[in-house]
């Protein structure tokens, strides 16, 4: 009876935890799609953006190291964790809406936005795993690319044009993050692997590393977040900087909006690849390609030829974040049952930690037009550096 319980639960966990997870993570690049809106409204200057996103990250890393520190995700019920913070991150994330906003008051908002977030992404990972033991890889995959696309809408209700009022990607964003919220407390229990830690124990974070294989899927990862977020972050910047160029007029939160989601389709696509290669090959392959494209990344823009340029994006789009559950995946696997929330959790704060500092190079980098086509080869680092350490194991 028992395990007929848990097969009904199965069928139906899934499907809240993907939509949940998109709905929540709407709200990550919800103040980046908008972002000419708020250079207009609050009077930013240009630059905006990079500290915008960055401040995101930088909320999300604290929070990870926070609920890392705390062990939260392994001590609490991972479902009312994810309740709370999906309705705080909405909260914060309406703050935007504020008529008297400063550039420091959006800051602070975005941070606690992605502050909230720590008890999103990771938890909701961490969830999955305690539902699924078997076929975890393809679970994340799913998961992931509910994250992708969750990222990607802001993108796509701005490109409704622009006597689209911007607000309203705002209101949405927030109310599909408190119904993903909602849908996670109602409706999914504690997973029957769920194996809670009985006390407050932060040497977790450390004693995770002493595991050899853990160590070269995190510095895999590690170098695939020092690409992902400065792509998807600087996506828009780079097709207007081609449109410019080249004279050729196009829909730039369209576009973004298919390259970033896009992601979501590699992601799944990783997941079954993954059950016949391998989790680990799966991910080389991806990370390899991705780096690439980085390489790449100047000649396409050069090219006078939109459908070229377009489906390199799509396709690098695709790669940078197909890897991204693999990892994940590795790094639960290797991790004992007691510590997958911390484990999950740590990696992604030291992940989001680089995420900033490649934002701000690009940031730093971008000084006009006239060497965007350039800036993308920094990234290649990331993709190289993790292909180095998954080697090692």
């Amino acid at each position: 009876m028992k395990t007929k319980t848990v097969t009904k639960s199965t069928k139906w966990v899934l499907p809240i935890i993907i939509f949940s997870q998109f709905g929540c993570t709407s709200l990550w690049f919800a103040g980046n799609s908008v972002i000419d809106d708020l250079i207009a409204s609050f009077n930013l200057s240009s630059d905006s953006l990079g500290y915008i996103s960055s401040s995101v990250q930088f909320g999300f890393i604290i929070g990870t190291l926070i609920f890392a520190i705390l062990t939260l995700s392994d001590r609490f019920s991972p479902s009312k964790v994810f309740f709370i913070c999906a309705v705080l991150g909405g909260v914060f994330n309406l703050g935007i809406l504020y008529a008297n906003n400063t550039f420091s008051t959006l800051l602070l908002f975005r941070f606690l936005t992605g502050f909230c977030l720590a008890g999103i992404y990771p938890v909701g990972m961490k969830i999955a795993a305690d539902h699924f033991e078997k076929g975890l890889g393809k679970s994340l995959s799913f998961l992931v690319g509910a994250l992708v696309l969750g990222k990607a809408f802001p993108h796509f209700l701005k490109s409704f044009g622009v006597g689209f009022n911007w607000e309203i990607v705002i209101w949405s964003t927030s109310f599909l993050a408190f119904l993903g919220g909602l849908l996670i407390l109602v409706f999914v229990p504690n997973g029957p692997y769920q194996n809670l830690a009985k006390k407050f124990d932060v040497s977790k974070i450390f004693k995770v590393f002493n595991n050899k294989t853990f160590k070269s899927a995190a510095f895999g990862y590690f170098g695939h977040m020092w690409e992902l977020y400065a792509f998807w972050t600087f996506v828009p910047i780079f097709i207007s900087a081609y449109s410019q160029l080249h004279n050729t007029p196009l829909n730039i939160s369209l576009l973004s909006f298919i390259i970033l989601a896009s992601g979501t389709i590699s992601c799944v696509l990783g997941g079954f690849i993954s059950k016949t290669y391998g989790t680990k090959k799966t991910a080389v392959l991806s990370l390899t390609i991705s780096g690439l494209c980085c390489l790449l990344s100047p000649i396409f823009f050069l090219i006078d030829s939109n459908i070229i340029f377009i489906a390199f994006l799509i396709i690098w789009g695709m790669v940078v974040i197909a890897d991204s559950p693999l990892f994940s995946t590795l790094v639960a696997q290797n991790s004992d049952s007691q510590s997958k929330g911390t484990a999950l959790t740590i990696v992604n704060c030291i992940g989001f930690a680089i995420t900033i500092v490649s934002i701000q190079l690009l940031n730093f980098l971008i000084t006009d037009n006239s060497n965007v086509q350039f800036v993308f080869l920094i990234l290649a680092l990331g993709p190289i550096i993790g292909l180095i350490y998954l080697k090692k194991s």
